[in-house]
Order: C-alpha cells, then structure tokens, then sequence
C-alpha cells in the first residue's frame, strides 16, 4: 500500500507508528524522506507493506526529480492508498492535486487526518469535512501518529483490505533498507535535527565502511559555509550528532561500534546523476 501526502504531513511518523517502531527517519524539515521506503508490519495472520514516499513536490533538480519519480512509479501496483493529510493546515491546492491522482487509481484510497492531537474537537471535525470532499474514499480516520491515537483502528482497517497471499518479508524483517543505508539515514537525522533550516535539503550521508567494530560515513555537503555549520564551533555539532546517531546505530546492528563522521564539500551533488543512483536516490 502507498502512502500518500504532501510533504511535511507526518508520512513517514504514521508509517512508524503503523509498523510499531522505526522505519524511516523523521524531522520537522520537508523533504526528510528522499526514497520509496518500504514499512512492514507483522501481526497475527497477516503483512501489512507500506510504501513510505517522498512528498509531492514539483522537481527543481535532479534530486527532486527522482524523489518525484518514484513517488509516481509506486502506483503503479498498489492495493490501496494512504492518504495523509495535515489537521493542522487548511487543505489546499496541494492536497487536491494529490487527490485527484490517487483517486484516479481506481483502488481503496483511506484518509488519515494526522496530527489530532491537541486540537479542539469542531476543528478536527471541520478538517474531516473538508478531507471527505476530496474523494469517494473508502475509510476516513483522524490520527495523532505522534500519540498513537486512532493508529490501531486505522491498521485495522488497512489489514482488511489485504489480499491474500504469502508473506513478502520474513517475521523479524521491518523495512527492506539495507543496514548500510539505514545507518547513513539515521546519522542525516541528526543532521536535520541539529541544523539551520536552509541546511538540510543540501545535505546527505555516505557510509563509507561498515565494520564489526567500527562505522565510518560521509556528511556531504555543497560549500564550504555549510560545512562549517555542520562542523560546529570546534567540533561541536558534527560531535553531537555522533551522540545522538551511535546510539540507535548500536540498537539497530546488535553490538557496540566506534562511529566516525567526516564532513565533505562535495558541490552541486543533488544534480550529480552518478551519486544519487550510488546513493539509491
């Protein structure tokens, strides 16, 4: 099932929330999710897959352009869609343009209005007035992926529309990311989470060894002053971020490991072909 949205809509922290733990790297920044990342849920009798894709958002370069070409390709072969959108945010032209695609495919599309949490209750009721004349979908749920509000009937009602068939991943299998890129994705976290706003979109990671003992990666960067951001005043954002990411890099291989980053200019690299499809962008 594809999950669907606008950027910055809590995709990816419903996707979690869904699967009971983490699959894709969230943050407060658009654009945190560049790939098609597949989430696996496992309970009694079923696999529920969910296709985590990039926001909708019109290509200004080559990394745009790929993170919209596999949003458009993940339709092709899907049961169902989830559609998410933001409680919080009056729906716009954005969210219509969505609608208007998902629903021409012809299967369930579910609506997830995300983000309930802390809101009054005629709100929320008028923002899911509004989010059922996108459509004629097949279900509308509001959620709180944050809180976990309403996520288990919306699994619910996700699982039912599963068809039968045998298992794609094995039981212990929560997302089909390689070691290696999970790692690199959860240091680019960090990164998001101990930046300036205008950082971001220009920054990505490159795992350069992955050892029994000791992880090395590349913070890519496009100018020197970015670089220097990430560096921090003597060496203390690119630190930080090693302290936050070795903790969840251990939990994920299973053992202790020395983490060591490097920051690295490496410019116009969104628009380097080469990179993005050594970096499975």
């Amino acid at each position: 099932m594809a999950v669907a949205g606008r950027p910055n809509v809590g995709k990816s922290t419903l996707v979690n929330a869904l699967c009971g733990g983490k699959v894709a790297i969230v943050s407060d920044k658009p654009q945190t999710t560049r790939r098609r990342i597949f989430g696996v849920a496992h309970g009694d009798g079923y696999q529920l897959v969910l296709a985590d894709l990039p926001g909708f958002q019109r290509p200004r370069d080559a990394l745009t352009e790929h993170m919209q070409r596999t949003v458009d390709s993940s339709f092709e072969d899907v049961d169902a869609v989830l559609f998410v959108l933001d409680a919080r945010e009056r729906i716009g032209a954005g969210d219509r343009f969505i609608a208007q695609r998902v629903f021409s495919l012809e299967v369930p599309v579910l609506i997830a209005v995300n983000k309930v949490d802390r809101l009054k209750p005629a709100h929320i009721a008028s923002q899911m007035t509004g989010a059922a004349k996108l459509g004629d979908f097949h279900a509308l749920h509001p959620v709180s992926a944050k809180t976990g509000d309403g996520v288990d009937g919306l699994r619910d009602e996700l699982v039912g529309l599963l068809p039968e068939g045998p298992a794609y991943f094995p039981a212990e299998q929560r997302t089909d990311l390689p070691e290696e890129v999970q790692v690199a994705e959860l240091i680019r976290e960090k990164v998001l989470q101990l930046t300036r706003d205008e950082l971001p979109h220009a920054v990505t990671v490159e795992v350069d060894e992955l050892g029994e003992k000791l992880v090395r990666a590349n913070v890519l960067v496009e100018t020197e002053s970015q670089k220097q951001i990430v560096i921090g005043r003597g060496g203390s954002v690119i630190k930080e971020i090693g302290v936050r990411a070795r903790p969840e890099i251990e939990l994920l291989l299973g053992r202790h490991v020395f983490l060591e980053l490097r920051v690295k200019v490496r410019p116009r690299w969104r628009r380097d072909e080469t990179l993005l499809a050594r970096l499975g962008i």
